[in-house]
């Protein structure tokens, strides 16, 4: 009976997609976007690493978005103009990290995605790695179903929710999840359907104290 047996709780990262309905407001998704990915220089568990763009308003979220990411302040930078000041880029927390993110970079471009913004190491000093957004991104490359946990921002096409979210449950995290759109009724029945323990509605990242925190599959154990 006696032993040193302890409860636990574990929260174990994911790789968190993102829905982008074709009625969503495309300002605020790409703002939601911008948050969910680049807050923390891109180290967050449940980071929006997995952004689905429905086709029909797939360019104009992509040029959003690499605009928002083009005025990522970052070096010291302080007085630039910017749209997240929350989000400005210091370095990545070590040489080990550093390393990892740009061997990623490097697997999504050996494997076929496209840099719409960045791709690399920035300046010469430091762990910078430049805010980097990928395009033409499928689910079966290594940048779409591992965790980076840096500045670099995956995009996906989509065409029906069905579809959505079959790719967006494919994986073996299920920590969080986001969905954009004007409809609360398409809000619902996405947010039913994701498995993920946190899922966010026109917005990422808000988080309330109040609220249980953790993960589905092997993302966690318990919750916070």
């Amino acid at each position: 009976a006696k032993s040193n047996l302890k409860k636990v709780s574990l929260e174990l990262g994911g790789k968190s997609p993102m829905i982008i309905c074709k009625d969503a407001d495309l300002d605020q998704a790409a703002t939601a976007c911008h948050i969910g990915l680049f807050l923390n220089m891109g180290q967050c568990c449940s980071a929006s690493s997995r952004i689905f763009v429905h086709e029909d308003i797939h360019d104009a979220f992509v040029e959003k978005v690499v605009a928002m990411a083009k005025r990522l302040r970052t070096q010291g930078d302080v007085t630039s103009p910017t749209d997240i000041p929350l989000c400005d880029l210091g370095p990545q927390v070590d040489k080990i990290q550093f390393d990892k993110i740009l061997r990623y970079i490097g697997k999504g471009k050996e494997e076929g995605a496209k840099v719409a913004l960045g791709g690399g190491r920035l300046g010469s000093k430091g762990y910078y790695v430049q805010p980097t957004v990928f395009t033409e991104v499928t689910d079966d490359m290594t940048i779409a179903r591992e965790e980076i946990f840096g500045p670099v921002m995956q995009l996906l096409k989509f065409k029906t929710f069905g579809e959505a979210i079959q790719r967006a449950n494919s994986t073996h995290y299920g920590l969080a999840a986001g969905i954009c759109t004007r409809d609360i009724g398409t809000a619902l029945a996405l947010a039913r359907d994701l498995e993920a323990g946190t899922i966010w509605i026109n917005c990422y990242d808000n988080f309330d104290m109040a609220a249980p925190f953790g993960g589905f599959k092997e993302s966690g154990w318990g919750r916070e």
